[in-house]
């Protein structure tokens, strides 16, 4: 594909589509010419919002009216894996949100459908793109820790108490899987992108808040294949509302250093027999959480437009899939779980 301007259609204009929205109208290289939503008026209401020319309420008829280069799939996961078929059969480019499909032979099916068809299928999973993991990337290449051996999240929202939790997701009430399948995958691909490859993993999840289907509650201890021993400790009870910039806290410990993320997206690094200094670098102060939608989004246009392999294409991302169900596996069987080729 070329590296002209883009043409980009949306599917689904809920709560999360707005962030979307807002990111790809700064996003180089791409334009959104039409949204599609099956609930009647939310579309119109949405391209008004966001500047999008043409709405319709059948995704299909979009696809086939607007003929447009890629798609951004912005909808529940269960709809994920029809809406990617419908769009490979048309050989357009997907861009889909995760998680990528409720269960281990969905996501398998997508993977296999945009592969027969020929064309891309580009998780968006924006985590790793928020600029305060891209800058501890930066800094553990640089060696400034020398030999990582842990890393740690300590992941906190308040909007999960109540007998009406989720308020702007009401629908996360009825999940059976909630907190490691919506919110700690991101966790697992940023551990995935700074430290390798996760081997194995033990995980305990538990549900505070009796009115909700899925768990609230996770702490997860992760073996990488580097060496790295890891720590995801999550909950969506005790944090404040609206939530902090960077979800609480972050950090990774090496041999020679330790580098840290305060909840405000602040670095602060630690060098052996030094005192801890803060680290300066661009933290972006418009879009969502350090602007990380749109560098994720401006990657993805990147890749489609020059044919270079995205962080998160399906097939590879199937490996932090692997992991979260991984997780299932471990708190079901009270033991550690090997990740391995699910086939």
């Amino acid at each position: 594909m070329s590296r002209c301007n883009l043409k980009g259609v949306m599917i689904g204009a809920g709560y999360f589509a707005q962030f979307h929205a807002e990111s790809w109208s700064r996003t180089s290289g791409a334009r959104i010419e039409a949204v599609a939503d099956a609930m009647p008026g939310r579309a119109n209401e949405f391209a008004a919002k966001w500047g999008i020319p043409r709405t319709y309420l059948d995704a299909a008829q979009m696809l086939d009216h607007e003929k447009p280069d890629f798609v951004d799939v912005v909808t529940r996961p269960e709809a994920h894996l029809p809406l990617t078929e419908l769009a490979a059969s048309r050989g357009i480019q997907v861009i889909c949100q995760k998680p990528m499909a409720p269960s281990w032979q969905d996501c398998r099916a997508m993977v296999s459908a945009c592969k027969r068809a020929g064309v891309g299928l580009l998780i968006h999973e924006n985590w790793r793109w928020q600029p305060w993991y891209r800058e501890t990337k930066r800094v553990m290449e640089s060696g400034a820790l020398a030999t990582p051996y842990h890393l740690a999240f300590r992941h906190r929202t308040g909007d999960g108490l109540g007998s009406t939790p989720y308020s702007q997701q009401p629908y996360f009430v009825q999940m059976p899987r909630l907190l490691v399948y919506e919110t700690l995958v991101h966790h697992l691909d940023t551990g995935r992108y700074l430290a390798g490859e996760i081997d194995s993993l033990y995980c305990q999840m538990k549900r505070i808040n009796p009115v909700i289907a899925g768990e609230d509650c996770v702490v997860i201890h992760l073996s990488f294949a580097s060496g790295v021993q890891g720590l995801i400790d999550g909950n969506r009870i005790s944090g404040k509302v609206p939530s902090s910039l960077a979800l609480r806290s972050f950090r990774v410990e090496g041999d020679q250093g330790m580098i840290r993320c305060s909840s405000s997206g602040k670095l602060f690094l630690t060098q052996h027999g030094k005192d801890e200094t803060a680290l300066s670098y661009g933290l972006p102060s418009v879009g969502y959480r350090g602007d990380s939608i749109r560098a994720a989004q401006e990657h993805y246009i990147s890749c489609l437009q020059t044919g270079q392999r995205c962080e998160s294409e399906g097939e590879e991302y199937l490996k932090t899939v692997a992991a979260v169900e991984a997780c299932y596996d471990s708190a079901q069987a009270g033991r550690v779980v090997k990740i391995q080729d699910r086939g």
